[in-house]
């Protein structure tokens, strides 16, 4: 691997993607940084069909989209390398975290799997709160792309990474992974469970018209071996692999009496 694209659902001036792009120039040969212009959390793998966008280039092999994070990533890979495909597609780090159901809505992963969806690597990388000390984890996502670049990433795989804001009890404990202080390490893990409230606030704006408000109390992170949630709950970096394929294989033949030969 020496390409690499960045991309994420921030905007392409969140200090995450910033320190990404940093990391990637330290561990691969070229880096390629397309954004959304301005924030697209929570869109997930939508894309822009019905409305133009614009671009503007911000210096060197840096581009914004008027667009999602998926737009980004085809207009990368349709246009501005075209001729040189990138080995790999980075999306984030996103300001918070992508665990549990949130892989279904987040942008962040949504441009990850975009890229696997047109046959190349990606890796979704997020920080999970309290607070986002992005240059203090920097060492640790210099660490996992150096992992990616020399062990590389599962075929039809989507790597979900989840860094947690280091405890100030580990630090104190003299706890260091990959150089930073207070993270434990890195575990391998399956999706974990983390539910909304999903409160629908409508209230009226000044001029008496209704307006509605999508919002809720925090999530909930059940605390289940082996997830993601309890990796992060715990200190570790998660890292999840994800497929494109989300057939229920085991209801195949519980469906079976619906086949049919039958005009």
């Amino acid at each position: 691997m020496t390409r690499v694209l960045v991309t994420n659902d921030d905007g392409l001036l969140s200090p995450g993607i910033g320190v990404l792009a940093e990391c990637a120039r330290q561990v691969f040969d070229e880096v390629l940084v397309v954004a959304p212009a301005s924030e697209k959390s929570g869109v997930g793998h939508g894309l822009t069909l019905h409305t133009l966008l614009r671009s503007e280039q911000h210096g060197e092999a840096t581009w914004s989209i008027s667009g999602t994070p998926v737009d980004c990533v085809l207009f990368a890979l349709g246009h501005l390398c075209a001729e040189a495909r990138p080995d790999l597609v980075l999306s984030g780090i996103n300001r918070g975290p992508n665990l549990g159901w949130d892989v279904y809505y987040s942008g962040t992963v949504g441009a990850a799997r975009e890229g696997l969806v047109k046959g190349i690597p990606a890796v979704a990388l997020s920080m999970v709160g309290p607070g986002y000390p992005f240059e203090a984890i920097a060492p640790a996502v210099t660490r996992i792309l150096e992992g990616v670049r020399d062990r590389g990433v599962p075929p039809g795989t989507v790597l979900n990474v989840n860094i947690p804001t280091p405890r100030d009890e580990d630090v104190e404990a003299g706890v260091s992974w990959a150089g930073v202080p207070g993270l434990r390490g890195l575990h391998v893990t399956r999706l974990g469970q983390r539910s909304y409230s999903d409160e629908i606030i409508v209230r009226e704006d000044p001029r008496g018209q209704p307006y509605i408000w999508i919002g809720g109390s925090m999530p909930r992170m059940e605390n289940i071996a082996g997830t993601d949630c309890q990796a992060v709950m715990s200190g570790y970096v998660s890292m999840t692999p994800l497929a494109l394929d989300t057939t229920h294989y085991r209801a195949l033949e519980a469906l079976e009496p619906w086949n049919s030969e039958e005009p």
